[in-house]
């Protein structure tokens, strides 16, 4: 199995080891930049012009310059075409604010492996713990730092939740708003079944990040004899829903079998929708 690739503009594909950052990149010593991960499947990449529009939210977001948009995607296409096709990956697509002392932004892009949590994670659902992000669900809204919906590279608050929760036996975590919301998971989009309406939370009213895989989903509701919509939902209310999944581009699905220590019952829809998406088990 092929572990990583790596892309990089003006030079094609280049050996894992090549150095792509200098010591002073802004994307290094502050997260200064945004990314995209997609999944490669046949050897090409899924929903890239949906990834490449929130790139460019995220960009406007932090007031940071992206390459020619036509420049991105043939470097993901260049990137795609030295990945096996019988192989899935995980396709990153970073750009940096560039070095400190000034200069062009930092590009490249990488493919590896799914990891094989993620993988197991289709198959076997997930844990999940709830936590506060400790500001009210409309608060990212209102205040534009706070860079709610922006994809950047200031990943370390996901990541600690994620060895949080993980230190107490769960797999994933699920953010709450002050008010007692559910909004979203450090890597992952919350959906939920109530009835015949499949449901995720409003990203415009509250800042968490609009997932491609989730809005992909909602729109083809139809085919799996739903209707779909935007609303907000305590976790105490995710415990009666029909289902309730945690969706990411590289993930797929992953059906919500714990939350917070309470089983959640299986539900009849999950293979379904995995169906649906396409994502192999």
């Amino acid at each position: 199995m092929t572990k990583r690739i790596v892309a990089v503009p003006g030079l094609g594909v280049v050996p894992a080891e090549h150095p792509v950052l200098r010591g002073d990149d802004l994307g290094v010593l502050r997260g200064d930049g945004v990314f995209e991960t997609l999944h490669v499947r046949q050897g090409r990449p899924w929903l890239l012009d949906e990834h490449l529009d929130r790139m460019a939210r995220s960009a406007r977001a932090l007031d940071l310059g992206l390459p020619p948009r036509h420049e991105l995607e043939e470097l993901v296409t260049t990137a795609c075409a030295a990945w096996p096709e019988a192989e899935e990956g995980a396709l990153r697509l970073v750009c940096t604010r560039g070095p400190e002392d000034g200069g062009p932004p930092t590009v490249y892009a990488t493919v590896a492996a799914v990891p094989d949590h993620l993988r197991r994670s289709r198959r076997d659902g997930v844990a999940v713990v709830t936590a506060t992000l400790g500001f009210a669900a409309g608060a990212r809204r209102d205040a534009p730092w706070l860079l709610g919906g922006a994809k950047s590279l200031s990943y370390a608050v996901n990541m600690a939740s994620l060895r949080w929760a993980r230190r107490r036996g769960a797999d994933e975590v699920l953010w709450t708003s002050a008010d007692g919301y559910a909004l979203e998971g450090p890597t992952s989009s919350l959906v939920w079944l109530d009835g015949t309406v499949l449901c995720t939370v409003p990203p415009e009213a509250t800042g968490v990040l609009a997932g491609t895989t989730a809005r992909w989903l909602l729109d083809h509701a139809g085919d799996l004899g739903f209707t779909a919509e935007e609303r907000m939902v305590t976790p105490s209310q995710l415990r009666s829903a029909a289902g309730v999944w945690f969706t990411s581009s590289v993930r797929g699905c992953a059906a919500v079998r714990e939350l917070d220590g309470v089983a959640l019952p299986p539900s009849p829809h999950t293979a379904a929708i995995q169906d649906l998406l396409g994502y192999p088990l």
